[in-house]
């Protein structure tokens, strides 16, 4: 997945004000206990890190 798909499906999901908010500030131990942008900085590739965050908001499966 490119980072701009990644980033499409966080603003359709979230909204595109939250998208960056959420990414930048909710820790999830998924991740190793990182944000978003701090998983894709350490070397995440973006369909995992989508994946994560699909599973841990509960993104409806139509949008995975």
């Amino acid at each position: 997945m490119r980072l701009t798909v990644f980033w499409e499906r966080m603003a359709e999901h979230f909204g595109a004000g939250y998208a960056d908010t959420f990414a930048r500030d909710h820790v999830m131990s998924e991740l190793g206990g990182r944000t978003v942008h701090e998983a894709l900085a350490a070397g995440w590739e973006a369909k995992d890190v989508w994946r994560v965050v699909c599973q841990v908001m509960n993104v409806p499966r139509e949008r995975h």
